[in-house]
């Protein structure tokens, strides 16, 4: 059966109608007496009064005419016919962010409407279905359309502002440059890559959710703060409430947003309680409409502070700005020291530690040359350009010590490694090879983000129990302790009141990726419990519908597919030799002939 490439040509077919219109239109014959009519050989009807209706005449010219007709709809509707064991390769990238909830169910039904259309006049159709996200598996693969919309109904988009260009070009190829790459968003973008075609079925929408939450003591009590905003250009009225675990709910609190506005909302945490969750009254968008709150418990670092008189100040700044802190006068058992570098004991005392030079002696002279620092996580955004540094008595380096920052040859700050020997376990130090008393570290941003990084990371690598509030999808390293028979690692998703929902086994010492709806969480191994959590939808990018709007570029896919599927039409030319013909030969017989003289016998 052939297809055709242009079924507009179909048009043309009206031209029948108008053939056959003509033909009805005869000429009314004018009457000649005579009194021999075998003497008139042939008479030719001339119009007396005009055409008017009268019956369907069969002539030649009549069927050539429709045939004609029917030959130029046949060449103009480009009919083009079916290659054997022809295959449609479909490849339908999904975007993954969290903003596709609003429209899954509007996708689904449009792609249930346009897959079955995309396979053309191919003999068959394969589809693939992937996720904008790198690295996540296929969700569907194989040729019935039904099979992938049942895959659909189990994907939930949750993730953030993705680009998708590394997903398409894996669909691209895939499908190879014949095939057809569909990526189905809700925002479309404005040039998309390798070929692809755009199904957006986003729709600009008000939205009002939560975007963050902080907590601070007050008088004792726990207070906790929330943000709320307005991610539409028109103005809101929500309603907010508290649910505590045993489903007890404060009465409704009445807000109202201007555009784009962001109002905060605060409360105590009920006594005797530490979970809780905010509720907003719902709409389209509903993961930003639930906020759950937990109260903070992070891990209290022993810390040792210098005996040094030198140092006294330093160490009340730290001792300040690293809370939650436990003091200890014994380097043993302290978690972070800070000590002072004595040149006549060189030995560095064990265990993490912040070790600086404390010189005595007359002060040198500024120290020349370009400062550098180097790529590290504790040195990243960090500007050392204004840094003046006196020269003093240095720290014996070793060969495995990681230079952080340098004054032209002379290293100023390195961090110091120590393996796990014995009953000592494995620690750092943050060694700085300069007496900050001369020099201006003290007034420099850097030099305390430094050392606020190092201490925070000795804190994370702690393993102690500890309750947080944190987003969702976000990626965490926790430290994991030991357990007898190397027990599994066990990630439990709680509702409010505790009751568990599910529970996954995760890797010991890989990243975990916390789930993507609000909630709450417990990580343990054992006995031990590693993380409490309270999970909230904090990306504002994602609760923003602004941008959203509807776009279909798929129908010119549909063109190039019958193209590469079909052959056309291999009697084209005798087609044409055949519409001349006819058009001659109608042309032929409605010509007027020669009219033949009356004569008459004498």
């Amino acid at each position: 059966m052939p297809v055709f490439a242009n079924p507009a040509g179909l048009w043309a077919l009206t031209g029948i109608p108008l053939v056959l219109l003509i033909h009805f239109l005869q000429q009314q014959a004018r009457t000649i007496p005579t009194s021999t009519l075998f003497l008139l050989e042939k008479t030719w009807r001339e119009s007396a009064t005009g055409r008017r209706f009268d019956r369907l005449l069969q002539s030649v010219p009549l069927w050539m005419q429709i045939l004609a007709v029917l030959l130029v709809t046949w060449l103009l509707t480009e009919p083009r016919f079916r290659k054997a064991q022809s295959t449609q390769r479909i490849a339908i990238v999904l975007d993954s962010s969290a903003s596709m909830v609003v429209s899954k169910e509007s996708l689904i039904r449009k792609l249930a409407e346009t897959l079955p259309k995309l396979q053309g006049p191919a003999s068959i159709s394969e589809f693939t279905l992937l996720e904008s996200t790198p690295g996540k598996p296929k969700l569907y693969s194989g040729t019935s359309v039904q099979d992938l919309i049942r895959s659909l109904e189990s994907w939930q988009p949750r993730e953030g502002i993705t680009d998708p260009t590394h997903a398409l070009r894996l669909a691209r190829s895939l499908v190879s440059s014949t095939g057809i790459v569909v990526y189905a968003t809700d925002t479309p973008p404005a040039q998309p890559p390798f070929g692809t075609c755009i199904l957006s079925v986003g729709q600009p929408i008000g939205n009002v959710g939560f975007t963050g939450i902080s907590f601070a003591t007050e008088e004792g009590a726990l207070v906790w703060r929330a943000a709320i905003c307005n991610h539409s250009d028109q103005p809101a009225e929500r309603q907010w409430r508290l649910q505590t675990p045993g489903q007890t709910n404060t009465e409704p609190h009445d807000i109202n947003l201007a555009p784009h506005a962001i109002i905060t909302i605060q409360g105590a945490m009920p006594p005797g309680q530490t979970k809780a969750r905010l509720l907003l009254s719902p709409d389209r968008f509903p993961l930003d409409d639930e906020l759950p709150l937990i109260a903070p418990q992070p891990k209290t670092l022993r810390f040792f502070p210098t005996t040094s008189p030198a140092l006294q100040e330093l160490a009340k700044k730290l001792t300040r700005a690293l809370a939650p802190l436990e003091t200890t006068t014994d380097t043993s058992t302290a978690d972070l020291s800070l000590v002072s570098y004595d040149p006549l004991d060189p030995t560095l005392p064990p265990g993490n530690a912040i070790v600086m030079v404390n010189d005595s002696t007359k002060p040198g002279a500024y120290l020349r040359g370009g400062i550098l620092a180097e790529h590290h996580p504790l040195m990243d955004g960090l500007n050392w350009q204004t840094l003046l540094v006196r020269e003093s008595l240095q720290l014996e380096r070793t060969p495995a010590d990681t230079v952080l920052l340098w004054q032209d040859t002379r290293p100023l700050i390195f961090l110091r490694a120590q393996p796990a020997t014995g009953k000592t376990p494995a620690c750092q130090q943050l060694c700085i090879n300069f007496d900050p008393h001369l020099s201006n570290a003290a007034t420099q941003p850097a030099f305390v983000l430094l050392l606020h990084r190092f201490a925070e990371s000795i804190r994370e690598a702690k393993i102690a129990p500890v309750a947080d509030n944190l987003e969702t999808g976000q990626t965490i390293r926790p430290a994991i302790p030991d357990a007898p028979g190397n027990a599994p690692v066990v990630l439990t998703t709680l509702d409010l009141s505790g009751t568990i929902l599910r529970k996954s086994e995760v890797t010991p010492g890989a990243p975990i990726r916390l789930p993507g709806d609000p909630g709450f969480i417990h990580i343990s191994r054992g006995d031990k419990t590693i993380l409490d959590a309270a999970l909230h939808f904090g990306d504002t990018r994602e609760a923003d519908f602004s941008a959203c709007a509807p776009a279909d570029t798929v129908s010119s896919a549909t063109g190039n597919a019958i193209e590469r599927n079909t052959d056309e039409d291999p009697w084209w030319r005798y087609w044409v030799l055949a519409l001349l013909a006819a058009l001659l030969a109608s042309w032929h017989f409605v010509r007027p002939s020669e009219k033949s003289p009356l004569q008459s016998t004498p």
